[in-house]
């Protein structure tokens, strides 16, 4: 399973017609210290593109954005406990939510991480 990304610094993880979302390490690095997230619920369905959640760091808060289309099917709530694992381990622990893709083939036009590179140096 490769990680796609967006312009809005989320990653996308996808596994079939699942997918996991975070945020990428230069979204945290920009943030700083994370104090704060709001999860979407569970069952709440999103379009590409929407705002489906909030981080909130000791210097700015920022939405986060829906990367595809779908429905929410799980929130990380170690997540909601402890904010700082979208610091420590952003591709890891530190997962935002779970989605089941509407249309998989949206993940066509996310960017790989040899793009993602680019668009960040």
């Amino acid at each position: 399973m490769s990680l796609k990304y967006t312009q809005e610094h989320e990653w996308v993880q996808a596994d079939g017609a699942t997918a996991k979302v975070g945020i990428t390490h230069h979204a945290q690095d920009a943030l700083g210290d994370v104090v704060f997230v709001e999860l979407p619920k569970v069952g709440a369905t999103f379009k590409q593109g929407d705002v489906a959640g909030v981080v909130e760091s000791v210097k700015a808060a920022a939405d986060v954005y829906m990367p595809l289309t779908g429905e929410v099917t799980e929130v990380n709530t170690d997540l909601v406990d402890d904010p700082s694992l979208a610091n420590t381990d952003p591709l890891g622990a530190g997962w935002f939510f779970k989605v089941k893709l509407a249309d998989v083939a949206q993940l066509d036009a996310l960017m790989d991480e040899t793009s993602y590179n680019k668009l960040i140096a």
